[in-house]
């Protein structure tokens, strides 16, 4: 991990616990189209892929249907999901302790609502940059936002980036931009997800995730 001098880092269920306003701003969504939610656990799968393939496969919202559920859980997300989330514990220590690294967010949440949580948390500054997805869909997977921040950065040598996340997604979106990711298990998607995903490295806990970075 020495030669790693890109680290990307997935936002939810890697960075932040977003449980709380990731699930009640779906529920909150859901419930306006008269889809009642009455176990919020229930919605965390949605935590971490994009929300409209997952919208339109598990409800049969269409295409244009589902960007009038996108914009009603905005509409919750804005002005209260953004603040209702928490650091992980030990986040804050590892981001200080890699300042000698370039340190990047790659997130397939739209790059606005990024920058706000991680303001709210009071991180930001330890990130050289911050990309996500565009709130019109642009870069809505995981393999099209890492690509975007490779080569906004013009980083082209591979072998000094890692991935790190917790849903098999990241994984998916590092193999194909030809880089090495990190599945991290304490968030939301477990090791049978990551494993089968090829993550290259799996880490239980953010102290497990600085000691593999800094070797």
């Amino acid at each position: 991990m020495k030669n790693k001098n890109y680290i990307l880092f997935d936002l939810d269920g890697t960075i932040i616990d977003p449980k709380e306003g990731i699930t009640k701003s779906i529920a909150y969504a859901l419930d306006h189209y008269n889809i009642h939610i009455e176990d919020l656990d229930s919605l965390c799968k949605y935590i971490g892929p994009p929300f409209r393939e997952i919208f339109m496969e598990d409800y049969g919202f269409s295409r244009e249907e589902v960007e009038k559920v996108l914009s009603k859980y905005r509409e919750r997300f804005s002005k209260l999901g953004v603040y209702e989330s928490t650091l992980y514990l030990g986040m804050d220590d590892l981001l200080k302790n890699l300042r000698d690294k370039k340190l990047i967010v790659a997130t397939s949440k739209p790059t606005i609502f990024a920058e706000k949580i991680l303001d709210y948390h009071n991180i930001k500054q330890y990130f050289h940059f911050i990309g996500g997805c565009e709130l019109d869909g642009e870069r809505s997977t995981k393999e099209e936002v890492i690509k975007y921040v490779l080569d906004y950065n013009h980083i082209s040598s591979r072998d000094e980036v890692v991935m790190i996340g917790d849903r098999k997604y990241d994984v998916f979106g590092a193999k194909e931009n030809d880089i090495e990711s990190i599945g991290v298990l304490y968030g939301y998607g477990g090791f049978e997800e990551l494993s089968s995903a090829g993550a290259d490295y799996l880490v239980e806990t953010v102290e497990d995730l600085l000691k593999l970075i800094k070797g």
